[in-house]
């Protein structure tokens, strides 16, 4: 059975297209004049019937059959809550007009079916029916109307592609949160179990060799690389999953920024961090998250920068918000990677060899910055450094 015509049928207007593909089809066929009037017409009649009662109807005119019988057969479909029979007025007529007419209803669905043999001097075969199906494939729409139903079938369509692709990225993302979930909380387990034999190697350490520190010492750093690792997959999992939670809190700015950097100083011992105190303001802020952004910025221009350069961190009051800056005098980016720095997992596949990570930081910090009221962008010049922006919004005291 190869489909040769489909018409969806909505409207009084898709009456003329049924009728038009039905005698064009016959007419193909090499029927004569009076048979494709009489198919044509019994499509039409039925046709007819079936837009009174609803407006999702679907004609699909076939050609089934083998060598040598065939039979031009035309089918609808459609779903009604009525009870239709074969003695409604459109459907007994064309039992008239048609020698098989076939009804079958389950629930509120319906398919009629309606054939007329094709005589065998047409010397059909699947060559000339696939020439016949090809023809109306690229056949000119008959009127304004076909057309616009035409292009709004192939937007229906796109669109239908467009939702099932989206749906299918959803449930990998899903699946994806999901996973990153579960392994971060598994490995979280044995890495502190490990910081503890680390951690008491170290307390140890007046008994053990200069090599045998100097491993410990290794072993620690990379103990804790694994658990900042481990917190920024458990980071990323509630973000997707909207759990990231905050602890706000009333902080003077310039105080919080001084604590902060008065730790990484020995974190990033390789770099010179500038800070100046800028106006004295406070801020809504959790410090534990917005610690974990300076973090992040500070140790992403560290990693980027040449040993014993300067990473200076500004701050500035305008605009009923304060405007935070780390700028650092490194590689800096290109255009293209500016747009998708912040992007979840995005690494620069030109640095991917001689700078290992995984593309989370900066997908975590600028979410923590969202949901402190504020904006984060970046600013950069390949060869000669970035500067990172952020803003978080004045502290406002509740009015009684």
């Amino acid at each position: 059975m190869t489909e040769i015509i489909t018409i969806s049928l909505e409207n009084e207007m898709d009456l003329v297209l049924a009728h038009e593909k039905s005698m064009k089809a016959a007419e193909k066929l090499g029927l004569t004049i009076a048979t494709q009037t009489t198919f044509a017409t019994a499509v039409s009649e039925v046709a007819r019937t079936v837009i009174d009662y609803t407006n999702n109807g679907l004609l699909n005119i076939y050609i089934d059959g083998t060598i040598p019988r065939f039979n031009l057969m035309a089918q609808i479909i459609f779903s009604s809550e009525a009870r239709l029979t074969k003695s409604d007025e459109g459907f007994y007529y064309a039992q008239k007009l048609v020698p098989e007419f076939e009804m079958s209803t389950s629930g509120t669905d319906h398919l009629i079916t309606m054939r007329i043999g094709l005589p065998r001097f047409l010397k059909l075969d699947q060559l000339k029916i696939n020439l016949l199906k090809a023809f109306f494939e690229k056949e000119e729409p008959i009127n304004a109307y076909e057309q616009i139903k035409h292009k709004n079938s192939v937007l229906h369509k796109i669109t239908g592609e467009q939702e099932i692709e989206i749906k299918r990225e959803r449930e990998i993302n899903e699946k994806k949160n999901e996973f990153i979930s579960i392994a971060s909380h598994e490995i979280k387990t044995p890495i502190t179990v490990i910081k503890a034999y680390a951690q008491m190697l170290k307390m140890m350490r007046s008994e053990c060799s200069n090599k045998a520190n100097e491993i410990i010492d290794r072993l620690n750093g990379q103990t804790n690389k694994l658990s900042y690792l481990a917190n920024q997959l458990m980071d990323v999992s509630k973000v997707e999953n909207g759990k990231l939670q905050y602890n706000f809190e009333s902080t003077k700015i310039n105080q919080f920024v001084g604590e902060v950097l008065s730790v990484l100083k020995h974190v990033y011992p390789g770099n010179e961090l500038e800070w100046s105190n800028c106006e004295e303001t406070e801020v809504n802020l959790d410090k534990l998250r917005m610690e974990q952004v300076l973090t992040n910025l500070i140790g992403n221009a560290s990693k980027y920068s040449a040993p014993n350069s300067a990473i200076k961190i500004t701050g500035t009051v305008a605009q009923e918000q304060i405007i935070i800056a780390v700028i650092d005098k490194g590689i800096g980016m290109s255009a293209e990677n500016m747009e998708r720095i912040f992007e979840k997992f995005y690494r620069n596949k030109e640095i991917t060899d001689s700078h290992p990570g995984l593309g989370m930081g900066l997908y975590i910090t600028s979410k923590i910055i969202n949901d402190h009221g504020g904006k984060i962008w970046v600013e950069s010049e390949q060869g000669k450094g970035s500067a990172f922006h952020f803003t978080i919004p004045l502290f406002t005291p509740a009015k009684n």
